[in-house]
Parts: C-alpha cells; sequence; structure tokens
C-alpha cells in the first residue's frame, strides 16, 4: 500500500487498517513560513510486519559486519542514531508518494521525496512515550518546540510567553524559575541566578569562571570536586549548588511547560549546545538532562539544528549525483558567535566547517553601553553606579532595551531611570552612530571567523549560495553590514532568529523517535577539534601518539585501532592543539585496557581498541578486543594487522606506524550501530599493508575459528566527569525541591482560597446574599469576615495549609447557610415547575381512561386506581409543603429543599410511567390466519408465490452487502 504522507513529520499509528486522510489548514508559524499539511497515516498490519521483518533483515546484515557497507562502496545514506537504537531502512521511492510542504504545488519534481518509514516499537533504547521535544538551551533565554498537529511548533510557558528567560531564583521557601525569576533580579539579586551556561564542565579556577564571577551578581563557590558552583540562600540557610543543578532545574521547569502543552509525559528531547562545546562541557549538559529527569537523544550543535531547520523544508535542493548547494549559517546570541557552511543536496545535509568567538555576544553590546553610561552619570551625577549590583542591573536591563531600540531606529533615543540610585533620577540619550562608533572593536571581530571558514571548507564566495543569519545579535545594523560586506552578498533572514534552533532540535527528536514519520534527511556533524591519543609504548622515547580524529571531521565517527600489547595498558586522549579549544585543560580522558596477556607462544597480543565520536559529540574508548590465536596451522605471529586497503598514513612518531582504512563514501551519515569506521593498526616495525593472498588466508582462518576475539574490561577516567553517586544526589536533591516547591504551592492555594472566600462573600452580603440574612447576622458575619483578612495579613501571613484548610471551613460554617438558602430560592421555581407539569401530564391520562379513550383501554384499572392515589398523595404533599414555605421569610431555612422535590419527581416517574405509558398488545390473529390460508392453498388473488418474499430477498441482498469488505474513498 503505498504512502500518501502530505506533512513533514507525521505520528504513526499501528492499531488499524483504515487509511484516512483529514486536510488541515496551513500551519503559519514565525520560524518558517511553510505550509504544512496534517496527514495521519495508518496502515495496515499485515504491511507493517512485511516492513518490520525487512527492517530486522537489515538491521542483522548491517551489525554482521560495518566494513561490509563501506568495503563496496555503499553511497545510499543510512538514518543517523545513537547506539543502540534499532536500524531504520531507506525506503524505495516505488514505496514512496509525497507531496512537498506547498501541497498545492504542481511541480512534479516533488512527488517523491525519499521517506523514513520508523520501525515497530521494537525495543528500543531511549525512553517510550509520544512526546517529541527540542530544545533551545540559550545563555539569556530558552525555546520549547514539539511535533505536533503534523507540523513543528513552539510552545508557549504559563505566561503565554514563547520565550522562557534563563533565570532560576530561590526564596525561603520555594523557587521561581523562568519569567517569574526574571521579574526578581532586581529585587532578589544575590539568589537569581542567570547567566551560567558558560560555568558548563569547569573547575572554580577556571580563567573563564573567574572572568564571569566578576560580571555576576551572586556568589560562585567551588565545589568539593573542584568545578564552580553558585552560593545561594534557600530555605533559610546558605546552600551551594553545581552548575548541573542549575541547569537541571531549568531543564525541569522546560520539561513541565512541554507536558502541560502536549498533556501528556515527556522524557525524550533534543537539547542544543554551542559547538564550540568541549567534552567535558557537553557531558556537564547530559548531566543536568539527568538530574531532570530527561532522556536526552542528542546534544546537537545549534548551527546544524538551524541547518535541519532551514534544510528540511526545502523542495529545491540538487540531487544527490548533483554539485550540493553551499549555505553559510551566522548565528550571534547574547553570549557567543558561531558560523558553519553546510552542504545540501536532497534529503541530505553535511557540515563542511564551522568557527566561532565564544566571547562575542549581544552582552558585550550592552557591556559597552553600560561602561559609557557609567562614566557620564558618574561626571554628571555623581555616583559609581557599579557599586551598587541592584542599580548596576536596572542600567544593565534598560541598556539592552535601548540597543534594540537602536537597531530600528536611527535617530536619538532616551534613557531615563527612575530613582535609580539614592534616590535620583538620571536620564542620558544615544542614536545608532555613537553606539555603533562605541563598539567600533567588537564589529571588526565579525569578520575573522567568516574568513577562517572559508578557508576550512575550502571555498570561495562565488560558491555560496546563501547567507542565512540567526540569533538576538544579528538585528544589529551593523552586524549586517559586516557580513555583507564580507560575502558581496545580501543576507537572507528567511530564518525565525529566536526559534530556529528550536525547531531544528524538535526535528532531530522527531527523526530519532520511533513514534513519528519524517521525511528522510541525512545530517552529518563533524568534530570541531582534532583529538590525538596517547600511550606508553616499549621503545626509546617511551610514548606513542595518534591523531585519530582531525578538525572538521564527519561525526558521529568509529575508529579501530590495533595494539601489540603483552600487558595492560592506558590511552590518554587530548585535544591536539590546545590554542584552537577555548579550554584551559586539553585533557579528555584516560582509558586503561584492563586483561591484557601475551599469547601461549609468549608473542604480543593483538589488541584492537574502537575509538569514537558519539551522537553527542563526545569522544570516548567504546569498546576493546583482544585476538587470541588457537593452535593456527603456520605462523602469523610477525604479521601485522591486515586492511581493507592499502592506504598508509604515518603518525609523526617515528616509530608507530599506522594504516588507516579509509571509507569509500559511507561515513557521511551513520547509523547508532552503523557508524562508519576506520582501522588504525599499530606496530613496532615500518610494514606497508599485507598482500590480498594473505589477507584471504587469515580470513579463512578466522572462518574456521581457529582464532578467537575476547572483549576487555575498559576503566575510564574522564575529566571533570561527575560521579554516579554525586549525580545520583543531585537528582534526590531535585526530586525533594520539586516536592517542596508543590507542597508550598498548595500552601499559597489553601491561602489564596481563604482570602478569595472573604472578599466573594463580602460583596455578595450586599448584593445578592443580602436579603437571605438577618441585620444581626450580617452583623457577625462581617465581623468575622473582617477579622479573618486582618489575620492573613498578621499572624496569618504565613501558616502551614492545615491552618488555612480549617480557617476556610469556620467561615463556610457561617456562609453555607446563607449560601443554601440563595441557591434553594433561586433553584426552587424551576423543581416545582418541573413536578407540576409531570402531575398534570398523569391526571390527562387518567380523564382520557374515563373517558373510554382507546388510547387506554388497555390498561388495568386496577393499577389506574394506584396511580390515581398516588397523584394525590404527591398533590398533598407538595400543596402542604409548598404552605409551610410560604409562611416562612427568606431569612429562615426552608422547609423543602430542592434535591427532595427532584426526588419527589423522580418517584413519580418511577412509579406511574410504567403504567400509564404501557403499550397496546399487538394482535396478530387475522395475520396467522392469511398465512395459514397462503401456505395450503397457494396463490391468492392472482398473486405469484415469488411476490410474497421481495422484502426477504431484499433484506438477503442487503445483509450480504454489509458482510463484505468496507469500502474507503
Amino acid at each position: 500500500m503505498p504512502y500518501i504522507p502530505v506533512s513533514l513529520v507525521l505520528p504513526l499509528k499501528m492499531d488499524f487498517m483504515l487509511l484516512m486522510a483529514t486536510a488541515a489548514g496551513a500551519v503559519a508559524t514565525l520560524a518558517a513560513a511553510a505550509a504544512v499539511t496534517a496527514l495521519i497515516v495508518v496502515k495496515s498490519l499485515s504491511f507493517l510486519k512485511k516492513r518490520t521483518s525487512r527492517n530486522d533483515e537489515s538491521s542483522k546484515k548491517i551489525n554482521f559486519k560495518t566494513e561490509t557497507n563501506r568495503k563496496h562502496g555503499t553511497h545510499k545514506e543510512l538514518g543517523e542514531k545513537e547506539q543502540e537504537t534499532q536500524e531504520e531502512v531507506n525506503e524505495e521511492k516505488q514505496d514512496s508518494q509525497t507531496l512537498s510542504p506547498n501541497s498545492w504545488s504542481n511541480s512534479s519534481e516533488k512527488d517523491a521525496v525519499p521517506r523514513r518509514e520508523a520501525s515497530a516499537p521494537a525495543p528500543r533504547r531511549f525512553g517510550g512515550g509520544m512526546s517529541v521535544v527540542g530544545i533551545d538551551l540559550g545563555f539569556l533565554n530558552c525555546y520549547i518546540a514539539v511535533a505536533r498537529s503534523g507540523g513543528i511548533e513552539t510552545i508557549a510557558n504559563e505566561y503565554s510567553d514563547r520565550c522562557t528567560p534563563a533565570c532560576i531564583s530561590l526564596g525561603s521557601r520555594t523557587r521561581a524559575i523562568g519569567n517569574a525569576a526574571k521579574s526578581q533580579i532586581v529585587t532578589n539579586v544575590r539568589n537569581t541566578i542567570h547567566g551560567f551556561k558558560k560555568l558548563h564542565g569547569r573547575s572554580f579556577d577556571d580563567p573563564i569562571v573567574q572572568t564571569e564571577r566578576i560580571r555576576l551578581p551572586y556568589e560562585l563557590q567551588k565545589m568539593p570536586n573542584g568545578s564552580a558552583g553558585v552560593k545561594v540562600r534557600y530555605l533559610e540557610e546558605e546552600r551551594p549548588f553545581a552548575i548541573e543543578q542549575v541547569t537541571g532545574m531549568l531543564l525541569a521547569k522546560l520539561k513541565e511547560t512541554s507536558e502541560n502543552a502536549l498533556k501528556k509525559p515527556v522524557a525524550d528531547c533534543v537539547i542544543s549546545i554551542p559547538s564550540f562545546f568541549t567534552d567535558a562541557e557537553r557531558r556537564s549538559v547530559m548531566a543536568a538532562a539527568q538530574v531532570a529527569g530527561l532522556n536526552c537523544l542528542r546534544l546537537m550543535n545549534e548551527t546544524t539544528a538551524v541547518a535541519l531547520a532551514y534544510g528540511i523544508y526545502k523542495q529545491d535542493l540538487p540531487p544527490l549525483d548533483e554539485k550540493p548547494r553551499n549555505v553559510v549559517f551566522i548565528d550571534m546570541g547574547h553570549s557567543a558567535y558561531q558560523v558553519s557552511v553546510c552542504a545540501f543536496n536532497k534529503g541530505k545535509l553535511k557540515v563542511l566547517a564551522t568557527t566561532f568567538d565564544p566571547y562575542l555576544g549581544g552582552r558585550n553590546f550592552d557591556e559597552a553601553l553600560v561602561d559609557y553610561f557609567c562614566e557620564e552619570f558618574k561626571t554628571k551625577y555623581k555616583i559609581n553606579v557599579k557599586e551598587n549590583s541592584r542599580a548596576l542591573l536596572r542600567l544593565y536591563q534598560e541598556c539592552e532595551k535601548l540597543k534594540k531600540l537602536m537597531s530600528a531606529n536611527a535617530s536619538d533615543l532616551p534613557l531615563n531611570i527612575e530613582c535609580f540610585m539614592n534616590d535620583l533620577d538620571v536620564s542620558s540619550k544615544m542614536n545608532r552612530a555613537q553606539f555603533e562608533q562605541l563598539c567600533a572593536s567588537l564589529f571588526t571581530r565579525v569578520e575573522p571567523p567568516l574568513k577562517a571558514v572559508m578557508e576550512q571548507s575550502n571555498l570561495q564566495r562565488e560558491d555560496i549560495s546563501s547567507i542565512e543569519i540567526v540569533g538576538g545579535a544579528t538585528r544589529i545594523p551593523a552586524v549586517k553590514e559586516q557580513i555583507t560586506k564580507f560575502f558581496l552578498k545580501d543576507i537572507s533572514t528567511t530564518l525565525n532568529a529566536d526559534e530556529a534552533v528550536a525547531r531544528g532540535c524538535a526535528l532531530q527528536c522527531a527523526i530519532l523517535s520511533p513514534a513519528f514519520k519524517v521525511r528522510e534527511f541525512s545530517i552529518t556533524d563533524l568534530v570541531p577539534y582534532s583529538i590525538t591519543l596517547r600511550w606508553k609504548t616499549s621503545f626509546e622515547d617511551g610514548t606513542g601518539e595518534c591523531e585519530v580524529f582531525c578538525k572538521n571531521h564527519p561525526a558521529p565517527f568509529s575508529k579501530v585501532i590495533t595494539f601489540h600489547k603483552k600487558e595492560p595498558f592506558e590511552l590518554e586522549a587530548f585535544y591536539t592543539n590546545l590554542h584552537e579549544v577555548p579550554y584551559p585543560d586539553p585533557r579528555i580522558g584516560s582509558f586503561t585496557i584492563q586483561n591484557v596477556f601475551p599469547q601461549s607462544d609468549g608473542d604480543s597480543s593483538k589488541v584492537k581498541v574502537k575509538v569514537r565520536v558519539n551522537i553527542h559529540g563526545i569522544f570516548s574508548v567504546a569498546s576493546a578486543s583482544v585476538i587470541e590465536k588457537q593452535n593456527v596451522e603456520g605462523d602469523h605471529s610477525d604479521a601485522p594487522m591486515e586492511t581493507e586497503t592499502s592506504f598508509k598514513n604515518e603518525s609523526k612518531d617515528d616509530v608507530d606506524k599506522m594504516q588507516v582504512d579509509q571509507e569509500e563514501g559511507g561515513h557521511q551519515k551513520c547509523h547508532a550501530e552503523h557508524t562508519p569506521e576506520e582501522e588504525i593498526d599499530h606496530t613496532g616495525t615500518k610494514t606497508k599493508s599485507a598482500p590480498s593472498d594473505k589477507q584471504d588466508r587469515l580470513n579463512q582462518t578466522i572462518k574456521k575459528g581457529k582464532v578467537k576475539s575476547i572483549d576487555l574490561p575498559i576503566q575510564s577516567s574522564l575529566c571533570r566527569q561527575l560521579g554516579q553517586d554525586l549525580l545520583n544526589s543531585y537528582i534526590e536533591n531535585e526530586g525533594k525541591m520539586i516536592m517542596q516547591d508543590k507542597l508550598e504551592k498548595e500552601r499559597n492555594d489553601a491561602k489564596n482560597a481563604v482570602e478569595e472566600y472573604v472578599y466573594d462573600f463580602r460583596d455578595k452580603l450586599g448584593t445578592v446574599y443580602e436579603k437571605f440574612i438577618t441585620q444581626e447576622d450580617l452583623n457577625k458575619l462581617s465581623a468575622i469576615l473582617e477579622d479573618t483578612e486582618n489575620w492573613l495579613y498578621e499572624e496569618g501571613e504565613d501558616q502551614p495549609k492545615q491552618i488555612y484548610v480549617d480557617k476556610l471551613q469556620e467561615l463556610k460554617k457561617y456562609g453555607q447557610p446563607i449560601q443554601m438558602r440563595y441557591m434553594e430560592h433561586e433553584e426552587r421555581p424551576k423543581a416545582l415547575n418541573d413536578l407540576g407539569k409531570k402531575i398534570q401530564l398523569v391526571m390527562k391520562v387518567i380523564e382520557a381512561y374515563r373517558n373510554k379513550d382507546e388510547r387506554y383501554d388497555h390498561l388495568d384499572p386496577t393499577e389506574v386506581e394506584k396511580v390515581e392515589k398516588y397523584i394525590s398523595d404527591a398533590m398533598s404533599w407538595l400543596n402542604s409543603k409548598m404552605n409551610a414555605q410560604n409562611k416562612l421569610s427568606l431569612t429562615q431555612d426552608p422547609v423543602v429543599k430542592v434535591s427532595e422535590i427532584v426526588a419527589k419527581s423522580k418517584e413519580l416517574d418511577n412509579f406511574c410511567n410504567p403504567i400509564i405509558h404501557k403499550p397496546k398488545p399487538k394482535v396478530e390473529v387475522a395475520e396467522d390466519k392469511a398465512k395459514a390460508n397462503s401456505e395450503h392453498n397457494g396463490p391468492m388473488d392472482g398473486q405469484s408465490g415469488t411476490e410474497t418474499k421481495p422484502d426477504t430477498t431484499k433484506d438477503s441482498s442487503q445483509h450480504t452487502k454489509s458482510s463484505g469488505e468496507m469500502e474507503v474513498d
């Protein structure tokens, strides 16, 4: 059965055999003005079984030996997922039929776009659930995008704002996160945490941490493990929090916002990070996601997310066999500046190069304005703003607003702050020309990353087809001017500058989730820094080195290195060129390969070590195994590791030589379990690749089972890695804080309920309840309400939840009788009217029976008498109750309640209706006699026998048709 998908992201339902299409209107988003039409695709169970079995077979083939695909030069792009995710198979074009996002276009070339079918929900590593969430974890603000209604949508928080500030404010009883925390930046200066993104994965003594420490109004503290943390006052005590905990609080808030929008639990997500983050910083963000209870499917570079959000909507990309379209993506946010060049083909994205300036962003322009006005106010008003943290924060906020206004206006703009400092009102002004002159040195830093990215990608200006800009700081006219001046082209602003990253992350999450069906789109990222391995050798210099991943190497990627060792050994991974890395420590970690032993003949064992940069961009030694020989015919101990090609690459070390198995185009897209690999062989002598006949003999020997591979344990020691016990304690503390927030919310709700009751009841006492309370009771109740109000703002300001609950019950004890009288008075007429109508209806039936009405001549006289007696009793009850009620005033409790009247009405229905509505018995004597005559005497009055059965035949044919297969247009 062919696909008929119309949207980019389609939920896959697997429980029915009906294909149902519903057309939806164009969904307009600020991120992309693309019309996305929703279509729910429901496939037949047999078709899903066929696709699942095909997936399983393909998975077995791929998992058997990843080198097989590379050896044969397969150019098919596979999905990019983390290890242990189920394999997904590209659909053939004849099995795929889709329309472009602009589904009303007539272009025939858009009719067949490669699609990926998510396999049936077999065992999956990533958490269950149907949520697809992308999180842009920014320095200043965060955005959340989700996949729903057949497309990607940026969701709003409880303040109806799509932007959630990256702020956490801690108080004496609870935490405020997001918009609520931002409003406390000035009032709760020392305990409101913001601008903490650059502190991830860094030690307290890190130069970057010390630089940030000067800017931050709250206190930083050295944690027991040496990392940077914050010190704030929470629950009436000074408490330190690690950066992973702080970011975990923020992510937990974003998770809650997502769950409120999707109306279901959220676990799986994709989180954005700057492309220049090192391994330590990436692991720190991953730990923060765990603290928040999120399962991060991928840490995605921000510029790569933008490229995905751009490319997946494009329908005019060149085919795979043609020259790609090169697009430059420039992202200047609040704290960092990133540039990347990406090559696009149909269904394919490859990042060619990326450069950055981690210390240039919107806040640098804010600081330039703040410094200028601080000097002006020092001269003009004789005040030192930088000595007062609260005044300085207010000036930062006003300068940020002024910067945004100057981006749209070239004229003089005022700056006015009331009660700024020492009860002084300050004012000043600035225009765009002054601002550009003030920040001239910052604008000159825009061009170097642009020049570097063009050099690294080996492209010329004419090779670039488009320049896309995102990030808030790219709205500054001078920044745009610098970019245009370098590329000699107009820049494009087709993407939403604020939300593009979150949308790209949501698309990547949908690709990784088996619950969603996404247009096939291959993504190849890169390694931002070159990585080298070092180990001890038995030669004179004592160490060997090998650059396993060069700068801008495709990622994720795996390589297999072969060592000849007789004992356990240690591998040390570090960044090759420290001057390129914005991190003071070049170390990534050390990995000890254990349980290595000599061969039975005393020779060195051949140890295969698999190193990889995974889907998060994190380096690791994934596995190690020793090749044990078992009575092999002939001695191959002197032969080096045979590789599949004869390409040789020598390292700088003159002693250790390596042979690299280069893949033939298979590395551009890597699956979870199909990560492209290279093999590097380290031997003690200068050797070339073994001849093909020797390789064949060795392969035959392996097939005969003469060589056994034994997995080896690996002990890892990673730089700035959180211990599992420490991480568990962070998770536990976050759970306690969430519970504390919940309890505090319930306490506040109980308090607010008392306050609301006081104001609401007092207002009604003067209006609707006025007639239902005596003057004496009114005075007494008004005094009680006033005392309660005073209590709330005095000793009742901070009381446990149960106190407020009890106080509310006490007030209701006085107020409920009044409320009950009012409600009874309002609802009683309707209830009486309903009961009266039913009595009249029954009396009419009784009267018709007495008048020998043929409609009721079948009724039993005895039962009719019972009904008549019941109606008489009901009327007596009603009259007595109403007479008693009419004698009472409105301030007295009613004699009969509405509930009693309603119950009486139901009782009347239950007793009378079965009798008066009893159906007449059917008379079938004449029909039976006619039927008997027709059976014994044949057709009557000239009618044929066949004419007596038309209805039966018709019913039979209808029954036959209805029992057939249902057809759906």
